[in-house]
């Protein structure tokens, strides 16, 4: 998840690095009314999730709405509005859900199959700004809906009858049933629809909620507000908490203050507070299936257009030492694109990203060979590479490691550091005007194409402009026929993140870990690797 949502995360969930003030911490105790106090590191921009996506608003859909799915505490997928699990039919193209029957939404309607396929319609029509069509490729006639090329009633959704939904697909997706937990698979009232019209969404009031909570007093703008309980959701015994209060925090050392205060149960903290926080009794850490990464410009005329140079970056990065040095706030080195934490590789039990671990990840002699070979082919002695970060410490700090180690060890090389606001470093990069760009990758649902298929050739999204025949081949084999066959498709991914590290399309640097201080009475969250932390279940004990 790149677009909006992970250029908010890489720049908003690193802000803010100024050092921790003292004081003494609250008690944890005393929280007999079931109200948990909640930050947002930016804004919501709406809560319509066809016309907006960024972390704060899923965070927030996350605890009010339902899909056909919730995530379980192991991340699988579990019922939700859908009464099980469905078994994919016609060759895994196609699969038929039934509704539940007492689910409702806050104004007391019942949640029918046609507020599943108003949503999805207006999600993948070229009318929607959320930015996010994209993720429903795969959906039998989504790429010519969302390019205008068919009406969106040709999407493959339909309701049966009023509590039967049946989904179309283009070819078997193995990893369909996670992505119905996200935001962006989430029906929307077609009576809200109507009565708001273009209003939907653009304040608490002017949609329905179909999740154990509702949104109170967010006007569109403000930066608080409420979660309270929607009494007609279906699974309130289920359901402790009497309010969620949330309010958005934008730096570390006020988010640390507030939780000292008692005004946060559960505050994110970063940068230079979380180096300093790493034995706190209170400190959680997250690992969240994203890796921050360098886009590396492999458009013709620009140095890492040849492979040996980008074999040989990858090489003489010392990512051990970025991690427990440099970042020293729990985060791990990363060697390959997919995240730990993502996927078990059900062929082999074994997680994804580990079992597909480069053999050498750092080799100084060979790194300095490759270079050397890599500037002879470009018949050049030495290149001056520029790099783009956002202004944030943290990414200043990360900018100075890979300058250090890449002039230092590198014969011929120089690193022209861009560390701007985070407009300023995307206007560079959409132009092409970079070498090497810190960015992230935040999967949006747990398997590996999440992040491989962004990489294509073409991907409006692939801004290095990595390209590889094969490559695209054994993508495109994932997204066939044959997946519907568990050893085939888990064989192609493999194949795939094999030709990506082969290649050096990209430069791993570190897996994304958040740090929480957590009160250690808060109990039933469920914190998950990939999508949003899910409180609904949550209670003090």
């Amino acid at each position: 998840m790149e677009f909006k949502r992970v250029l908010l995360s890489a720049s908003v969930v690193l802000a803010g690095l100024s050092l921790t003030a003292c004081g003494k911490k609250s008690s944890t105790a005393g929280k007999t009314d079931q109200t948990l106090h909640l930050m947002q590191t930016g804004e919501i921009l709406s809560l319509d999730n066809s016309n907006e996506a960024n972390i704060s608003q899923w965070n927030v859909l996350e605890n009010t709405m339902e899909g056909l799915y919730r995530a379980d505490k192991k991340g699988n997928p579990t019922p939700a509005m859908a009464t099980s699990v469905a078994k994919a039919t016609n060759n895994g193209k196609s699969y038929t859900f039934n509704l539940r029957k007492d689910a409702k939404w806050s104004n007391g309607d019942p949640v029918t199959a046609e507020d599943f396929v108003a949503s999805w319609r207006r999600s993948v029509s070229p009318k929607s700004k959320s930015g996010y069509s994209y993720i429903f490729t795969g959906v039998k006639n989504a790429t010519k809906v969302a390019a205008g090329k068919l009406p969106t009633k040709d999407l493959g959704v339909k309701a049966v009858n009023k509590h039967t939904l049946q989904v179309d697909l283009e070819y078997p997706m193995p990893y369909f049933d996670r992505m119905m937990v996200l935001p962006a698979f989430f029906p929307q009232s077609q009576t809200a629809l109507k009565k708001f019209g273009d209003s939907y969404g653009t304040d608490s009031n002017k949609m329905y909620y179909n999740g154990p909570f509702k949104v109170d007093g967010w006007t569109g703008s403000n930066l608080s507000w409420d979660l309270d309980q929607n009494k007609y959701y279906y699974d309130k015994k289920d359901i402790h908490l009497k309010k969620m209060k949330m309010q958005v925090v934008k730096d570390a050392n006020t988010a640390h203050q507030l939780f000292q205060q008692g005004n946060l149960d559960d505050a994110t903290i970063t940068g230079t507070t979380a180096q300093g926080m790493q034995k706190d009794k209170d400190l959680m850490h997250l690992k969240r299936a994203g890796v921050y990464y360098l886009q590396l410009n492999q458009a013709k005329g620009h140095p890492f257009s040849n492979v040996k140079l980008r074999q040989a970056l990858n090489l003489v990065l010392d990512r051990n030492h970025l991690a427990e040095k440099v970042l020293a706030d729990g985060s791990t080195p990363a060697y390959t694109f997919v995240a730990p934490t993502l996927a078990v590789d059900p062929t082999t039990g074994k997680d994804f990203a580990k079992e597909m671990k480069p053999a050498e990840t750092y080799n100084l002699k060979k790194a300095k060979k490759l270079w050397v070979e890599g500037l002879k082919e470009l018949n050049k002695k030495s290149v001056t590479l520029s790099y783009y970060t956002d202004d944030q410490t943290i990414n200043r700090n990360t900018a100075q490691f890979v300058q250090s180690q890449v002039e230092t060890k590198l014969p011929g090389a120089n690193v022209e550091v861009h560390s701007v606001p985070a407009k300023n470093a995307m206007d560079n990069v959409n132009k092409g005007n970079f070498d090497m760009h810190f960015s992230l990758w935040l999967a949006d649902f747990a398997d590996p194409m999440s992040d491989l298929d962004v990489l294509q050739t073409g991907n409006s999204l692939n801004n290095g402009k990595y390209s590889s025949n094969q490559y695209d081949k054994v993508v495109k084999s994932a997204r066939s026929a044959r997946a519907v066959n568990t050893a085939s498709y888990w064989s192609d991914v493999r194949n795939a993140q094999r030709q990506l590290t082969k290649d050096a399309g990209t430069a791993p640097l570190y897996n994304m870990t958040e740090s929480h201080l957590v009160r250690n009475n808060l109990k039933g969250v469920l914190w998950h690797s990939v999508g949003e932390v899910d409180y609904t279940r949550a209670f003090f004990k």
